[in-house]
């Protein structure tokens, strides 16, 4: 990342002034001026107000931390500032939602002084619709390391704001006191003033300013260095950074975070804008972080199939699971899955067959592994050997030996910061071996797309196992999957494991399993409209002949990696339509979950609108067919989206 001093004449973008007696202001601007952020050290507790266009985006919010070293949120005062910055960042990555990203912002950086006494920089970067901001905790004479125990930062919402959220779940319950492990519904167009069940909500968190735009909060560039934080909803519209339960982790472990002096904190991150575009196209969770250390090997992404989803636990056996290296040899995929309990029903020496037989067929293994450990009861092995660094080392000398590309890693304990350096310790071991790192069971993921060149995905959503396990998640799915495009997804890369063509959840697609209740098309369109650069798709090798050749054909060919991606509509809960690009070739993909038939005509980006295209869509008894379309002379496409189904627009 490069900074380079603003230029004399830009000055006025930030600039503390009189604000009223023994108070002082401070400015920052984005770059296109829109996005304007201003902080207060009015009765000496430092607040911060965040506007758009003119328009209040975030009210008067507090700024803070409480230190075993003192008080750092109450009688401060700005005591210095530092010249703006211009900050500029061009990267390229193959693993989120925009393979090239050019970054701008303005950064300002405000010393809060105690007593007279430096205590803290507040850091903040203001780029187009994007704020980014930290602390940096300062060494007090001889004092140099501190715990930062809880925090002031905060997020109040204007008057009206309705909010999209996920609640925290209590730790300790759940599948063998596995929770949280941020898996619960949202709540959509609720009203402020909420704490979800109690103990605050999970990251990221949306929210509507009615006609004004929406804002997106969340949080990023942890590295094992600090806890993990979500939201705790207060009376007027405040919404105030909490850390780790205290009961996570069975109980063991310090809820704050221990630090040297001078130490960060996490990056905290707000998104504004009048539509949801900037929140679906943000890219500010990866442009405030770098790479922790180079890739070892060229890692390979891509599709793969994965027998747990439908056929569960006995289904994790050598002949199974070589059946399904053939399926994925098949569908030209490059991966299969083998779940949990392989080392008991499958075995190490199995396991280095089925891994020899499917690099014959140019199949990869990814194997499952549990976190744990002691935090949780999740009795599924391999078991005790992520947690512990001789062990693991051991299994990934063995996996590189044997060709193995990744691990998924489940059942993770809280956010606490002992457990962040979990993740943070199997990922830098991994790279050592060239094992790419799924994580499921597990917190969200805070930059760690960028941070880790090996990371590929987190689950960190109520994902398709629950689709097996209920009926009436299946009959929510649409709804859900009109969520994540706009919330969980825009983060990180969302690990869902969807995209089935079986009627039923069972292992001969027969109506012993939940039914599903969403089209053919419906399944492709969110093949696109969920990002993850590693897709273990839930289809199975009867597809090969029980499901349409068309939906097929588009599931053996479909990316997991993408160049671009552009909001098109939609509304959490009841729509999205989204576009990405992969090479030359766009996908623009659409569900609806509303009752009525989404019937709308669409304005194709530019680069689709000129092209031949191809069209999957329902009709309206969710019966899916393809065929070859233009778009009209203005570049528009009509379509009709009835309930649970979708369209996808393909160039040719």
């Amino acid at each position: 990342m490069k900074t380079n001093i603003i230029l004399p004449a830009f000055i006025f973008a930030a600039m503390a002034t009189s604000f009223q007696a023994g108070a002082s202001t401070y400015e920052l601007q984005s770059p296109d001026g829109k996005t304007v952020v201003t902080v207060s050290d009015a009765d000496g507790a430092p607040v911060y107000t965040v506007d758009y266009d003119g328009k209040s985006f975030l009210l008067p919010s507090p700024l803070g931390l409480v230190t075993n070293i003192g008080d750092l949120s109450r009688g401060l005062a700005i005591s210095a500032t530092a010249p703006v910055e211009n900050v500029t960042d061009s990267y390229t990555l193959g693993n989120i939602k925009a393979s090239h990203v050019d970054y701008t912002a303005n950064r300002g950086v405000i010393t809060f002084a105690k007593d007279g006494k430096p205590v803290f920089d507040l850091i903040m970067q203001v780029s187009d619709n994007n704020l980014a901001f930290r602390y940096r905790l300062l060494p007090q004479g001889e004092t140099l390391c501190c715990v930062v125990e809880s925090e002031a930062t905060g997020f109040t919402m204007p008057e009206g704001t309705t909010t999209f959220l996920c609640p925290q779940s209590a730790p300790m319950g759940g599948f063998a006191r596995t929770a949280p492990s941020y898996e619960t519904n949202y709540t959509l167009d609720d009203t402020t003033g909420k704490n979800g069940w109690g103990n605050g909500y999970s990251f990221p968190c949306l929210f509507h300013n009615g006609d004004k735009g929406w804002a997106l909060v969340s949080e990023t560039g942890i590295a094992g260095d600090y806890c993990g934080a979500h939201l705790t909803g207060k009376d007027g519209g405040l919404y105030e950074i909490a850390y780790a339960q205290p009961g996570e982790q069975n109980g063991f472990g310090s809820t704050g975070a221990a630090i040297a002096l001078p130490g960060y904190t996490p990056w905290r991150t707000v998104t504004v804008g009048e539509s949801l575009a900037p929140v679906v196209e943000t890219t500010i969770p990866f442009d405030v972080v770098t790479p922790l250390y180079e890739p070892s090997r060229d890692y390979e992404y891509g599709k793969g199939a994965w027998s747990w989803i439908i056929k569960m636990d006995p289904s994790c056996n050598f002949d199974e699971q070589k059946r399904y290296i053939d399926f994925a040899a098949d569908m030209g995929w490059s991966t299969v899955l083998v779940d949990a309990l392989w080392d008991t029903q499958i075995g190490y020496e199995g396991i280095e067959e089925l891994a020899r037989y499917g690099k014959s067929r140019g199949v990869d293994l990814y194997l499952w592994y549990n976190s744990n450990g002691s935090w949780n009861d999740a009795p599924q092995g391999p078991r005790g050997i992520m947690n512990d660094i001789v062990k693991r080392r051991q299994a990934m000398k063995w996996m590189q030996k044997n060709g193995i590309r990744g691990i998924k890693v489940d059942f993770f304990g809280g956010d606490k910061q002992d457990m962040m350096r979990l993740y943070h310790d199997i990922l830098a071991d991994a790279n050592d071996y060239g094992i790419l790192v799924i994580f499921h069971g597990c917190t969200l993921p805070r930059g760690w797309d960028r941070m880790y060149p090996n990371y590929a995905a987190s689950e960190a959503v109520l994902a398709s196992e629950n689709l097996h396990f209920s009926q009436g998640m299946c009959d929510a799915e649409a709804v859900n999957a009109c969520i994540h495009p706009f919330i969980r997804n825009t983060v990180g890369s969302m690990d869902f494991g969807g995209s089935t063509l079986n009627k039923y959840y069972s292992s001969d697609n027969s109506p012993r399993g939940s039914k599903r209740m969403t089209s053919d098309v419906f399944a492709l369109a969110t093949a696109v409209l969920f990002q993850s650069p590693v897709q273990h798709f839930a289809m199975a090798p009867n597809n090969l002949t029980d499901a349409p050749s068309w939906a097929v054909d588009f599931m053996k060919n479909v990316p997991t990696t993408w160049d671009e991606v552009r909001f098109i509509d939609g509304y959490p809960g009841r729509y999205v339509i989204m576009a990405r690009r992969s090479g030359d070739r766009w996908y623009l993909a659409g569900i609806n979950a509303q009752a009525e038939p989404l019937v709308t005509t669409l304005q194709l980006p530019a680069e689709m609108a000129a092209s031949s295209l191809g069209m999957y869509s329902d009709d309206k008894t969710l019966n899916g067919s393809y065929k070859e379309i233009k778009a009209d002379k203005k570049g528009k496409v009509k379509i009709n989206i009835p309930c649970n189904g979708g369209v996808v627009i393909v160039t040719q």
